[in-house]
């Protein structure tokens, strides 16, 4: 059983960390508080670790966190925390106490940790929209109710079961099964058969890792790739890149394939979706697309066809990414359509897109023996394309030996 590591600004909340950390230790976790207070001055309540400890972490030294500017401080603070709690070893769980500003100082390190290591944040931001704090990590929010600044009947309640969530979570370990090669697959609701067919033939020797590709799944898998918990990649749906391209709401970023360039995993991809870009509801859809082609998904989903332009754009965002992956690839391109929404009779079935897709894919990739293009003259939920993406990763993870 590792500590639990109880966080938060002293200087104002010292009464509040206390009380937690109290009903953690009485459920007997060993606790360790930390300060991450940035007024500079030292805490009465004597922390296990002082703010001061905190901050000398920073790349230049406590002075670059104690600065007399709110803004700089936090945003300092958060980095020297970052680094001090990530050179920690036996971290089993760690519960930080915050409004908006402690919430973004406490939640860059809750990141970085590795998934399943327990994370909990108490703010009184967490009711709104916590993507920016969450991200692709496992960190738990908690909304305060009251603001923290006291201990109240309700405060207790929050803070309370916040603490008896860590407590639990550290003192019982999940249980655990045979380990068999994680291996990520990535998947929207046009490439499910595929995807899914994929998976349940894998899951044999595998341990698939299905990611739903919203850009929170695509950063996801990547933050577990970094971590170094997947074996291999089958990322069959990267339509996060159309997004991107296209300024939908579900991109992943300009980093999307960065950490599986780097980390060499034997990678197969495929076009998945990338015949479409995702809004919300009807009318949130951008004036200057009003005039293109749309599919309902449901009422809350709009999806917009690529263009040709479009699909050459996301090919070269591709291209270009896969032409810095040190592992070895297959990228194969489903000449029968690229989703369920791009077959003959459905409609987004653009010939001239795919095509223009699949020409600046090869025009773009430099090919190799390690790194290779795949034509298959069939559509991407097709029986016989789950075969070629199936031969194109028994390729893969021949030459990469990792899965």
């Amino acid at each position: 059983m590792g500590r639990a590591y109880v966080v938060g600004t002293f200087d104002t909340k010292a009464a509040e960390l206390r009380y937690v950390a109290g009903l953690v230790a009485d459920a007997g976790v060993e606790v360790i508080t930390v300060d991450v207070g940035t007024s500079g001055a030292e805490s009465a309540d004597a922390p296990d670790v002082s703010a001061a400890e905190v901050a000398a972490a920073h790349p230049r030294g406590a002075a670059a966190v104690f600065t007399g500017d709110r803004g700089t401080a936090v945003v300092a603070m958060a980095l020297a925390f970052e680094r001090w709690l990530g050179a920690r070893r036996g971290v089993g769980g760690v519960l930080g106490l915050g409004g908006s500003g402690g919430t973004a100082l406490i939640t860059p390190a809750l990141r970085a940790l590795p998934v399943g290591v327990p994370k909990l944040v108490v703010s009184t931001v967490a009711s709104g929209d916590i993507s920016s704090y969450v991200d692709a990590s496992d960190i738990a929010m908690f909304p305060a109710v009251t603001d923290v600044a006291g201990l109240n009947r309700i405060s207790r309640q929050v803070l309370g079961n916040a603490a008896h969530a860590l407590a639990g979570a550290v003192r019982n370990t999940v249980p655990a099964v045979e380990q068999l090669p994680a291996v990520a697959l990535t998947m929207f609701g046009v490439t499910t058969p595929c995807v899914t067919e994929a998976a349940n033939r894998l899951a044999t020797d595998h341990d698939p890792l299905v990611f739903h590709a919203t850009g929170t799944g695509g950063r996801a898998m990547e933050k577990l790739v970094a971590d170094g918990l997947v074996e291999a990649v089958l990322d069959i749906t990267p339509t996060e890149v159309c997004d991107l391209i296209a300024g939908g709401v579900m991109s992943a970023g300009e980093t999307r394939l960065d950490a599986i360039a780097r980390s060499g995993v034997p990678y197969v991809g495929s076009c998945g979706a990338l015949d479409m870009v995702n809004f919300g509801a009807p009318d949130t859809v951008p004036e200057r697309y009003r005039n293109r082609l749309f599919y309902e998904h449901n009422p809350q989903v709009t999806l917009m066809r690529t263009t040709a332009d479009e699909c050459r754009e996301i090919a070269r965002f591709l291209a270009a990414k896969l032409n810095a992956c040190t592992g070895p690839v297959r990228f194969l391109l489903p000449e029968g359509g690229v989703s369920l929404l791009d077959v003959p009779g459905q409609p987004f079935h653009d010939p001239a897109a795919d095509r223009a897709l699949f020409e600046t894919l090869e025009a773009e990739v430099h090919q190799t023996e390690q790194r290779r293009l795949v034509r298959v003259p069939h559509d991407i939920n097709d029986d016989r394309f789950v075969e070629a993406l199936l031969g194109a990763f028994d390729e893969v993870r021949a030459r990469g030996g990792r899965a």
